[in-house]
């Protein structure tokens, strides 16, 4: 998602529904399927903090649908895990009310490699009141207190790219398990590669196997509860770079929903 993050500059010498964090700068291949409404999303989506950057993605990244699969309800204590220009931030920052609270994630490597991740966080952070900012190394994300429900949208891939240490995807998996609460959701959106592929082609094409976000997250303890196929293109032959113009916005992307068992 960080586009040839680190790969380009050397290691460490480092958007639909954020490369550009979060899967910001990948929009997705839309849906026809309606999305539910129990949430007033026209509202959230009308909120004048948005940027109009944002609102142009709306008709491919499906907010409503996407925080519906993810079951994020009012009054909940949610993260944002690698929040990039907090296209997702903002949404849930709605979703969520002024009872509920978001921590928007930025990994310290990315805001490193480029301040205007950290520019960008601090400046939704101080946008809206119930969410705050939370900066860490990409494997141990500290959020402050156990949460409700985790998302995270085009950034799986990236903790196997080729800079990071090897056990990087299992820490943070690690991680993101201890940050909810028993019985809580975790939500990974990610662009499919080809399958038995696992990770070797994270860094490359920056795209990751299903099954190997399955086998990362039931190791360190989760359930797959859930598959929505919202993202899903099968004219996608998940051989190209994701950032390559003849398949950029119209990738086969999975979207699975974990929990934390209790």
């Amino acid at each position: 998602m960080i586009r040839m993050m680190l790969t380009a500059a050397g290691a460490l010498a480092l958007l639909g529904c954020t490369a550009t964090g979060s899967g910001e700068g990948e929009a997705t291949a839309a849906s026809a399927a309606p999305a539910p409404m129990a949430t007033n999303y026209a509202a959230i989506l009308a909120d004048p903090k948005r940027p109009d950057a944002d609102r142009a993605r709306d008709a491919a990244r499906m907010p409503a649908r996407l925080i519906d699969f993810a079951e994020v309800a009012p009054g909940e204590s949610v993260g944002d895990f690698v929040m990039g220009g907090g296209y997702v931030t903002r949404i849930l920052a709605g979703v969520v009310g002024p009872a509920g609270h978001v921590y928007a994630f930025q990994p310290q490597e990315f805001i490193a490699f480029k301040a205007q991740y950290g520019t960008d966080q601090q400046a939704v952070a101080a946008a809206y009141d119930n969410v705050d900012a939370v900066a860490g190394p990409f494997a141990a994300p500290a959020f402050p207190v156990p949460l409700d429900t985790i998302i995270t949208v085009q950034n799986f891939h990236d903790l196997y790219l080729k800079p990071f240490p090897a056990d990087t995807g299992a820490k943070a998996s690690a991680a993101l398990f201890a940050a909810l609460k028993p019985g809580g959701t975790l939500v990974v959106v990610d662009h499919s590669a080809a399958d038995g592929s696992g990770t070797t082609l994270s860094d490359s094409l920056h795209r990751i196997d299903k099954a190997a976000v399955v086998d990362a997250l039931t190791k360190a303890g989760f359930v797959l509860d859930a598959e929505n196929d919202l993202y899903a293109n099968p004219d996608d032959p998940r051989t190209a770079n994701v950032f390559d113009a003849a398949i950029r916005g119209k990738t086969d992307q999975f979207a699975l929903r974990f929990k934390k068992p209790g």
